[in-house]
């Protein structure tokens, strides 16, 4: 597990220490022209995979909470973000019905294997109230089919249709299903101007001939 948690460690610093300013202007406009919008300002929120903190550091809310094994997050947050050291996929330390929002971004394609995310699923749904929101976030392996696999920490691919299904069997209702989102990733050392970021947000019409990402929104029911 400690080697396991340094090799994180490393691949973040060699994968995004150059862009690392950058990210977190690109994260500030997202959280402040559009994820806003489901996160209440009074209201208390959890990342998975939180990395370096640019979204959790950036989101407007009452408590938030973010979970990494990289030993480097804790020191990369916000200090009014609570940092929990685990794998997401083992169970939490949280009541049930504690979030209003849980958030997660790249990261469940990361995850070993499928029983793991599924697992990581459960204790999301367990930890969320109910009408609570999870917001997925990730590459889709349709609009990325060879480029996908040049993460070398990419295991499961997964598309918006397997995310939105994967949400249903957990006993999630999906609000949102956007198969193309935003373009694929930041750490190829493009970097758009900051100003075509927030145009782009505002300009929905674009995302289908740029977007490689999917966005999935559900919402917590009751098990059946």
């Amino acid at each position: 597990m400690e080697k396991r948690k340094e090799r994180l460690k490393t691949q973040y610093e060699q994968r995004f220490g150059a862009d690392a300013a950058y990210r977190n202007q690109v994260w500030g406009i997202l959280c402040r022209d559009y994820f806003s919008r489901y996160v209440p300002r009074r209201s208390k929120i959890l990342e998975l995979g939180a990395g370096w903190g640019e979204f959790i550091n950036n989101i407007d809310a009452t408590e938030r909470y973010a979970i990494d094994l990289n030993p480097a997050t804790a020191y990369l947050l916000d200090p009014k973000v609570i940092s929990i050291e685990q794998d997401c996929s083992q169970p939490w330390s949280f009541d049930d019905d504690n979030f209003v929002i849980i958030f997660t971004s790249n990261f469940l394609e990361h995850l070993p294997d499928k029983e793991q995310i599924e697992r990581t699923i459960a204790e999301a749904h367990r930890c969320l109230k109910k009408g609570g929101l999870i917001i997925c976030l990730g590459p889709n392996i349709r609009y990325v089919p060879g480029a996908y696999w040049d993460f070398w920490d990419h295991i499961v691919p997964l598309t918006d249709m397997s995310c939105t299904e994967l949400l249903k069997l957990y006993h999630f209702t999906v609000d949102v299903c956007i198969p193309r989102f935003l373009p694929y990733s930041m750490s190829q050392r493009k970097k758009p101007n900051l100003m075509l970021v927030s145009l782009y947000l505002r300009l929905p019409m674009l995302w289908p001939f740029f977007g490689k990402q999917f966005l999935v929104i559900g919402r917590k029911v009751e098990k059946a």
